[in-house]
């Protein structure tokens, strides 16, 4: 009898915390998976585990990642997805995995695709579909949708938009947030160089690095923009790379230029003359803002600041006037009703005498 009921204690606390780890994942939508099981006509089939992180992945701060085969009636697609610190660093997972010969997709507003796979950033989630031409647009959609619900919304880092846009090659840009992004970029772009400036650009200090490829006729390079907190560390990491960059680089026209907290150097350019072009293309202004609260003074005319002078003063006049008749009356009633009782009581009324007569006030007589 006691074994029983002791099992049966047993299956009662096993149900009850099943229960919890139930309600606790449904109750935290942190703890559902980055990578939903269906979306449109498609489901998951299986799904890879204990996949190695890259050095880049582990950089971005990957917090989680699955990558799964997707069937739909006889078609079958892989999928994968991951979720990272922030979207910065998922946009720097995003630019390291495009390709060439990739072109906008209408999935969604940062996305790619070619023959090979689509690849989609939304918020801090990246995610890749292998075999696109096998999914519908539409089921793309709804799976970019069902991911954006679990991503953040927060904004994109601004340097991207520093790049000029003219004779921009497509597809290759590149953003790091530290040296193993960095020296992929350098890899993407056939520019090993650049991957020998990757501990002097100063990650660890706040810095965050673009570059993209540039061509216009014979004329080509890679630009190169890295963004600091300060201008005070941008000149001290100047001098970092002035000293890291070759003699040879220096030479062909890869000087380093400050504007604010933005250092900007073009790699390998084809002459110092288009080198200097690109560098003058850069779209940064340096912006002063002032969150404190303020206020516009506007000052009112003379006529009317003196109205409001005589206005003000006859307001209070009048009440001066009104307060001192008001407490004269009462006074005036207390004594008639109550005298010597209230105002003017005789055994505390002093009255200073200078004895000239000799005759001593009697303070009775006062009232």
């Amino acid at each position: 009898m006691v074994g029983m009921r002791r099992q049966f204690l047993l299956a009662c606390l096993c149900a009850l915390l099943s229960a919890a780890n139930t309600f606790a994942q449904q109750s935290n939508p942190a703890q559902q998976q980055v990578l939903p099981d269906t979306f449109g006509n498609w489901h998951v089939s299986g799904c890879d585990v204990d996949l190695q992180k890259p050095a880049l992945s582990q950089e971005a701060g990957e917090r989680e990642f699955r990558q799964c085969q997707f069937t739909s009636g006889k078609q079958n697609a892989k999928i994968w997805a991951g979720k990272y610190r922030d979207p910065s660093s998922a946009y720097e997972v995003y630019t390291s995995l495009l390709r060439p010969a990739m072109q906008p997709s209408t999935v969604g507003r940062f996305t790619a695709v070619d023959d090979w796979g689509l690849i989609a950033l939304v918020g801090d989630i990246v995610f890749e579909v292998r075999q696109p031409r096998n999914i519908s647009t539409k089921d793309l959609q709804e799976l970019a949708s069902i991911v954006a619900a679990e991503s953040a919304k927060t904004p994109l880092p601004p340097i991207r938009e520093y790049l000029p846009k003219e004779d921009l090659m497509n597809t290759t840009q590149r953003y790091a947030l530290g040296v193993a992004a960095l020296r992929a970029a350098a890899e993407s772009v056939g520019k090993p160089e650049i991957a020998a400036l990757a501990n002097a650009v100063g990650f660890a200090q706040g810095a965050e690095a673009m570059l993209a490829q540039y061509r216009r006729g014979h004329d080509s390079g890679v630009l190169l923009l890295i963004d600091y907190p300060t201008p005070q560390l941008a000149e001290l990491h100047m001098r970092h790379l002035e000293t890291a960059i070759s003699d040879a680089a220096t030479k062909a026209g890869s000087v380093i230029e400050r504007r604010g907290s933005l250092l900007s150097v073009v790699i390998a350019p084809s002459s110092p003359a288009y080198a200097e072009s690109l560098r003058n293309a850069v779209t940064y202004e340096t912006q002063v803002t002032w969150n404190e609260p303020s206020a516009t003074a506007t000052d009112p005319p003379w006529a009317v600041v003196l109205y409001r002078i005589f206005v003000g003063t006859g307001v209070f006049m009048v009440m001066a006037v009104a307060f001192g008749v008001a407490f004269g009356g009462f006074r005036i009633f207390v004594k008639k009703l109550l005298p010597g009782k209230v105002f003017d009581r005789p055994e505390q009324m002093e009255v200073l005498q200078l004895g000239l007569t000799g005759h001593k006030i009697d303070t009775r007589d006062l009232y």
